[in-house]
């Protein structure tokens, strides 16, 4: 499965296919058609030769893990989104997990942020090293991870010491405020984190096609990851934000699959 040091990334360039037939839980509505009124880029993930007959297929699904921080649930809408595509790619499973909460329950009950999905566990730093790829989720803080994700990261310093996390692919998705509030800052100036543990980040770059590129409404997210508009915190993700979490990712499903063929 690809555990321990990590994956040595193939020579081999990805060749562009259009994603079609992402599976879809019961419990979610498929994805609408979206139009392709902007530029002619299509949706793209990795795609493998011959993988139905590799020693990958027939072996324990690789994981990847879906950590994130979400305060007043934006950031969960994403991940759950996100599971799906990552559950949509043959041999490979998305795990979802919360990180720590660090505030009291009288400030957090003071800011009105609601009860926590019990069903979600809350994951310890140690618990990264058995994962083959990471996402990581939170809102911003003035341009920057909120505190609670910071501390997690934080606390992962026995993983630096023993390159735990070195080689493994991870990404990003992010909550922010208002249209200038840090869909992208919030994922780059989180980019040293990963640096530090020796990690490959995978950003999705413009492989969502069309849909990076339409203006006819308010969406979150960028070319670093999947993101959402919170507002006051009372609007909820559009369905182009949600879309763009499961390409996202079945994107990194794919990048995963490709490193453990390698």
């Amino acid at each position: 499965m690809g555990k321990g040091g990590g994956c040595v990334p193939s020579k081999k360039h990805f060749p562009s296919v259009t994603s079609e037939g992402v599976q879809h839980s019961a419990r979610e509505a498929p994805v609408e058609a979206r139009s392709h009124s902007g530029p002619s880029v299509e949706e793209v993930t990795p795609s493998f030769e011959d993988a139905s007959s590799s020693p990958v297929a027939n072996a324990q699904k690789l994981k990847i893990f879906i950590v994130f921080y979400s305060m007043y649930g934006h950031v969960e809408q994403l991940a759950r989104r996100m599971k799906k595509g990552v559950d949509g790619m043959e041999g490979v499973e998305g795990l979802l997990f919360r990180v720590p909460e660090t505030l009291p329950p009288d400030v957090l009950e003071q800011m009105k942020v609601p009860p926590k999905d019990n069903d979600i566990p809350i994951i310890s730093a140690a618990e990264l090293a058995a994962a083959d790829g990471i996402l990581f989720g939170f809102p911003t803080r003035y341009g920057c991870m909120a505190a609670q994700m910071k501390a997690f990261f934080d606390s992962t310093g026995q993983l630096w010491k023993e390159q735990k996390l070195a080689g493994k692919p991870a990404g990003f998705f992010v909550s922010t405020g208002t249209q200038g509030g840090g869909q992208e800052t919030t994922a780059w100036t989180a980019i040293t984190q990963l640096c530090h543990h020796g990690m490959l980040f995978v950003p999705i770059g413009y492989t969502f096609g069309a849909g990076m590129f339409k203006m006819d409404s308010v969406r979150g997210g960028s070319p670093y990851g999947a993101g959402v508009f919170a507002g006051d915190s009372t609007r909820e993700a559009s369905e182009t934000e949600l879309a763009l979490a499961e390409h996202q990712g079945k994107y990194m499903a794919g990048v995963v699959k490709r490193l453990a063929l390698a």
